[in-house]
């Protein structure tokens, strides 16, 4: 696939992160990449120790999962007219998704944040992920040219920290990321 097109950032299909009620109308606002994040993705499994009288070493047990957490930073360039603007957009739509929504009524003063979306191909699951964001960073640098009108540097990055959402009938497991990995054409048995 190629990167650019006479100079310009193409859109990488399949990689982007929906966040709820910051599109038009209040609807869900997407932010399309056109570059590759760079993703780390990180669980735990947590194992209990039962101390055996006798035994040299203690029993471990399954207690249970521990969050996924998905770590992405995003890069943001300024290429073309529009895109400073376009990037503090971006920005200020990734910063709302830390912040609660505003309540319904006198009784729900407030609600949580939004269970946003985040898909990059296959990278995280074939299927969109829902998320919740725990944390964002951002730092303006200044060793590089801003835009005048904006102040919008031409390259920052923005650090962010999701933490991985399943209803309860949807619980992944052991034999749903194998069966990912198959069904993606990447997964190669060993014998």
């Amino acid at each position: 696939m190629k990167a650019t097109n006479n100079g310009s950032l193409i859109e990488i299909p399949d990689c982007y992160i929906v966040i709820p009620g910051t599109g038009a109308n209040g609807g869900e606002g997407i932010i399309k990449l056109n570059n590759l994040p760079d993703i780390s993705d990180t669980k735990n499994a947590v194992y209990n120790s039962e101390g055996i009288i006798g035994r040299s070493f203690p029993l471990y047990t399954y207690s249970h999962s521990a969050d996924r957490s998905i770590n992405v930073q995003i890069h943001f360039f300024i290429i073309n007219p529009g895109d400073g603007e376009r990037n503090l957009s971006y920005l200020s739509m990734i910063k709302s998704a830390v912040y609660p929504r505003s309540g319904v009524s006198q009784n729900t003063p407030f609600q949580p944040p939004p269970v946003c979306r985040i898909k990059c191909k296959n990278l995280l699951d074939s299927r969109e992920l829902c998320v919740i964001l725990e944390s964002y960073s951002v730092k303006f640098p200044t060793e590089v040219a801003w835009e005048q009108n904006s102040y919008c540097p031409y390259r920052f990055d923005v650090d962010t920290n999701w933490k991985v959402v399943y209803t309860s009938e949807n619980l992944p497991f052991q034999e749903d990321m194998i069966s990912m990995a198959r069904n993606s054409r990447i997964f190669t048995p060993i014998r």
